[in-house]
């Protein structure tokens, strides 16, 4: 099984088109989205179209989130993104749920997945890699899961953390459309497995596929916009 997950698109549709490239020479069996289609960038509906085309389960990130409430006259980063936005890409954002599950395996060996935008806590909530361990296992115990997916920090990583017999799982996709890494090529994360078990963290195979994609089109969406120049930069920059 390969299931490939991707997040912080940020309307960013040039990453997004080389992101679905890249979807096409993995071939994984499902695709998952943990939100924040839109903010920064000018595509904002064409990123939401092309998710609904390729009928990818997504779930809602924080700036989804602002797009709940009326932003007229509001010149922020939502503001700005909710001129641009149609009527119906708007309520397609305002339906997403906050998270999904998948479960596999049976009796013992039961392995449960939970995706979330921040953290259990918030959906903006940083799930960063040095999060407080016994804070993770906590959330992790309430939501009787073996395995976290997040975006939001567009920091990728993958942390096992031991309990007792058992093994647990935090895995941050990155961001697709944002890097913060300092490497401008969009990330995305891959699981492979056969069986898995709780109990065998080798199980469980990681990696965080790369992708490049036309940066400096990316950025002059922006320049030639009203959003803030620095979001170009910060492009330019990954951070």
């Amino acid at each position: 099984m390969k299931l490939l997950f991707f997040s912080d698109i940020h309307a960013n549709l040039p990453a997004f088109e080389a992101f679905l490239q890249k979807a096409e020479e993995i071939q994984p069996d499902a695709i998952y989205c943990l939100g924040d289609l839109v903010g920064y960038n000018v595509w904002a509906n064409e990123v939401i179209d092309r998710i609904r085309k390729h009928r990818i389960p997504t779930i809602m990130g924080n700036h989804d989130e602002k797009q709940l409430k009326d932003l007229t006259g509001d010149t922020s980063n939502g503001g700005l993104t909710q001129k641009l936005l149609g009527e119906e890409q708007r309520r397609f954002l305002q339906q997403l749920p906050r998270h999904l599950s998948l479960e596999f395996g049976t009796g013992e060996k039961v392995f449960r997945m939970e995706m979330m935008h921040g953290s259990k806590k918030a959906i903006n909530d940083y799930l960063l890699e040095d999060y407080p361990e016994a804070d993770v296992l906590k959330m992790m115990a309430e939501s009787n899961a073996d395995l976290f997916l997040s975006g939001h920090t567009h920091l990728p990583y993958h942390r096992i953390i031991q309990q007792g017999e058992h093994y647990k799982h935090v895995i941050n996709v990155g961001s697709a459309g944002k890097p913060k890494d300092r490497n401008t090529d969009g990330c995305c994360a891959l699981l492979e497995f056969d069986q898995l078990d709780p109990k065998d963290p080798q199980s469980l195979k990681v990696s965080f596929p790369r992708f490049s994609y036309d940066v400096k089109k990316a950025m002059q969406g922006i320049l030639d916009s009203d959003f803030p120049d620095k979001f170009a930069e910060a492009l330019e920059k990954a951070r």
